[in-house]
């Protein structure tokens, strides 16, 4: 994590909004965006039955816990990639920063994904001139962690 803090603009953070609204992946899983910040980012996902991976047990898939997990770090890579940019304007950032792409992602699933509503938080480890790594986490409504992540981006 960077030794001074910043904080993102309103501008900002819209920005991330829209890049984020934009993928029709995260809109057909059902990816809801609820806190977007220098600090961390927050969004959550409903149960569907589509997302069901034990259909004896009714389980969340673990592929849709990974994609998760891995769309929250990449919104967080990205926030991370703006401070490394303030000299650009936002659409300038965006432009840049449009290539973000996972080089690496591993996932320890801890529990069983069972729940009604399932929150991915992420936050920046490191960020650097190319490269940024995002440490994650899943949990249920209940709190139980289902499971972290650490992804690293391309962001430069």
């Amino acid at each position: 994590m960077s030794s001074h803090a910043f904080t993102l603009t309103d501008e900002e953070r819209q920005a991330v909004r829209l890049f984020f609204e934009r993928v029709p992946f995260n809109l057909s899983l059902g990816i809801e965006l609820d806190e977007v910040s220098s600090e961390r980012v927050v969004m959550h996902l409903p149960m569907k039955h589509e997302l069901i991976g034990n259909f004896l047990h009714g389980i969340l898939h673990g592929g849709v816990i990974a994609s998760l997990l891995d769309v929250a770090g990449g919104a967080m890579a990205l926030i991370g990639a703006f401070e490394k940019h303030r000299h650009l304007t936002t659409e300038e950032r965006m432009l840049r920063l449009s290539r973000l792409g996972t080089i690496d992602l591993r996932i320890d699933y801890l529990r069983p994904g069972r729940g009604e509503r399932f929150s991915a938080t992420a936050v920046l480890l490191r960020s650097g001139n190319k490269v940024a790594v995002v440490r994650s986490e899943l949990h249920n409504e209940d709190g139980v962690l289902i499971a972290v992540g650490t992804g690293t981006y391309l962001c430069g």
